[in-house]
């Protein structure tokens, strides 16, 4: 077994990253819809190994009632990690990290619902990690988007999220788990594309400006490539829908 400290994490000669990416290259992105009966709008969002579950349930009553807000629905999320999501087992229990993402989250997508529209209500999302490779909470915020717009919550655009780093120097995309832990900086990073609003910045480490302004431009073209995609797989669904409705109609004339 390789360990993480014998990994050369950017390969200077060739340019090239451990897993054989280059700074800019995502790493394989694969995105589906409706993957939950029971749910109001789900999605599958998987970046490499980093494979996400997002399930959208409501509007609907909140309990306990006093909760209720007169004006606009109370969006709540929930993002959690499998015991199963990572090489040793983790505690099935909420973590400090798992309620601190749950809250980032919750305020980036906050940023695009249009929760004035449903009032007393709550629409609930919850966000499970099945696999983490780095990434996990800009590839959930990515599903959580996804699901919502299946469930046909009205948002003012779409929100698609990258991490970037800065690894052996060079600042690079889409960050895995091993270039999160060993790399001297991480910037996670969520906008909404298409108003050009970034809803999600952190950075973990540190960078010059030159490599900040470097990093938010990669991010920038990343998440315009992811952004793309939920469109082109809603894009799908909706029209397979389209279709069969069109059907029907046909076969009952």
């Amino acid at each position: 077994m390789v360990k993480k400290t014998d990994i050369q994490l950017f390969d200077e000669e060739k340019g090239v990253r451990h897993d054989g990416r280059r700074p800019e290259d995502m790493r394989p992105v694969r995105m589906e819809v409706g993957v939950l009966d029971n749910a109001q709008g789900s999605a599958l969002v998987e970046f490499g190994k980093t494979r996400i579950l997002a399930a959208v349930y409501g509007p609907r009553e909140i309990l306990p009632k006093h909760m209720t807000l007169p004006g606009r629905a109370i969006l709540r999320i929930r993002y959690h990690m499998a015991p199963f999501s990572t090489t040793e087992r983790k505690n099935p229990a909420p973590s400090r990290r798992e309620i601190e993402l749950s809250k980032v989250i919750r305020e980036a997508l906050e940023a695009s619902v249009f929760t004035r529209l449903y009032p007393r209500t709550t629409i609930d999302v919850f966000i499970e990690v099945l696999q983490a490779d780095g990434g996990t909470r800009t590839a959930g915020i990515t599903a959580a988007s996804l699901a919502l717009a299946d469930a046909g919550i009205p948002m003012r655009d779409l929100i698609a999220g990258v991490a970037v780093g800065k690894v052996g120097g060079r600042i690079v995309v889409d960050v895995d788990e091993v270039e999160d832990s060993m790399g001297e900086a991480d910037m996670p990073v969520a906008m909404m594309p298409g108003l050009g609003k970034i809803v999600l910045l952190q950075l973990n480490g540190s960078l010059s400006r030159d490599e900040f302004k470097q990093a938010m431009s990669m991010a920038i073209d990343a998440i315009n490539k992811i952004y793309e995609m939920q469109k082109s797989v809603l894009k799908e669904k909706f029209t397979a829908y389209s279709e069969a409705g069109k059907n029907k109609q046909q076969q009952h004339s």
